[in-house]
């Protein structure tokens, strides 16, 4: 179990299989972004918690090997599917990545190989979309090749959480596929955690994530409290995080974005209404924070009054704090919304640079109002001089 190829090298992929090649296995990392490949090859990092040193320490000692096609899969003992899984324009699961991976996949695939998915899918997705598509467009029987689901736990910018130390849930669709998976992981995962079946890891991985859209939207919903009752929203949360047991600390902000919280509860919520058994927390959870951009422009009303021609400074556009990553961003409503109302909307992100056909404002004295929607650890807002700032992580 000594070649590997991990298909998709973005902010998971490719944390992913530079742990798998720094600990010993010959890597291929696969992506259809050529671009993104040439900056890989040249030892160029792309992903903040990835340093261009490792990246090339792995490169030069091959192995790690970044291709945009799929040959090296004839090669491999493992194949890892880390490819995004959106949702279409009608909200429902996109599952054209994975769609388009196993085409590759089974053109090349051989007896003995073990297959992980570890994008998000809906319960039932790897038993019945991924064993029967191989089984359906390749020459292997199901006692042929081995298949396993092991969901991603990234998050970009943690400085105390990586791949190495984050637990990892898996399970096969029999026992040795369980097996053949912990044993892959285990070289460079300290700790498992075997699911007993394909369907309840999947979906733990959306119960994760919906956890977190619930929770973050009942902070955004006492912050509006907080706002019209005239205390700190910011003072009621440190207050309850003293309590030992039984609370974990969320904060308020624009509302939620990147490649899971917006888009991992819509697959379990789909999956709900399907059988039956809707969850109406999430679909409440989801309006709750579509509004809190109408939230924040009523702040600015409060304090600029008719927004028509204030030149008003957004500050941060990524979806996160210290990454460049726009996917699901709030942000860009809250823009949209401010510049229906007529203000001269620009936005400043020293990470991000440009973004939606704009680029980065440098922080000024010259605007009417600043939205601190991002904050960076880098951030100097004493360069806005006087300009007043609206906190959308405070109340106040």
């Amino acid at each position: 179990m000594n070649n590997v190829s991990i298909i998709g090298q973005g902010y998971v992929g490719l944390p992913l299989a530079l742990a798998a090649a720094k600990c010993g296995y010959q890597v291929t990392g696969i992506d259809l972004n050529v671009k993104r490949v040439e900056a890989l090859r040249n030892g160029i990092s792309y992903i903040e918690d990835i340093s261009s040193s490792l990246l090339r320490n792995l490169l030069d000692s091959g192995r790690y090997i970044p291709k945009s096609t799929f040959e090296s899969i004839s090669h491999a003992d493992v194949i890892v599917i880390c490819v995004p899984t959106p949702l279409s324009e009608k909200l429902d699961p996109d599952l054209t990545y994975i769609l388009h991976a196993l085409a590759e996949i089974v053109k090349y695939i051989n007896r003995g190989t073990l297959v992980i998915l570890e994008s998000t899918v809906a319960p039932g997705t790897t038993r019945n979309l991924i064993a029967e598509f191989i089984l359906s467009n390749s020459k292997l029987t199901s006692e042929e090749f081995y298949l396993a689901f092991s969901p991603e736990r990234i998050d970009p910018s943690n400085l105390n959480w990586k791949v190495e130390n984050t637990p990892k849930i898996i399970s096969g669709i029999n026992d040795l596929s369980s097996k053949k998976a912990m044993i892959f992981y285990s070289k460079f995962i300290l700790t498992i955690y075997e699911c007993d079946s394909l369907e309840i890891a999947e979906t733990a991985k959306l119960l994760e994530n919906s956890f977190r859209l619930v929770n973050i939207s009942l902070i955004n919903e006492v912050s509006k409290f907080c706002y019209k009752f005239g205390i700190d929203v910011t003072k009621v949360i440190d207050a309850a995080s003293t309590k030992p047991y039984g609370f974990m600390r969320f904060s308020p902000g624009v509302g939620i974005g990147g490649h899971c919280i917006p888009v991992d509860p819509i697959y379990l919520s789909k999956a709900a209404d399907k059988i039956g058994s809707p969850i109406k927390l999430i679909e409440l959870a989801f309006k709750i924070n579509q509004d809190m951009a109408l939230f924040h422009v009523a702040r600015a009303i409060d304090i600029l009054g008719d927004l028509e021609n204030k030149k008003i400074l957004v500050i941060g556009v990524a979806y996160k704090p210290n990454v460049a990553d726009v996917r699901e961003t709030a942000v860009r409503p809250l823009i949209e919304i401010l510049r229906s109302k007529g203000a001269k909307v620009l936005w400043h992100d020293d990470l991000v640079e440009n973004w939606n056909g704009e680029e980065s404002t440098v922080l000024s004295n010259t605007f009417d109002l600043a939205i601190l929607a991002t904050k960076h650890d880098d951030l100097d807002l004493s360069k806005l001089g006087n300009v007043q700032i609206l906190d959308t992580s405070s109340s106040v």
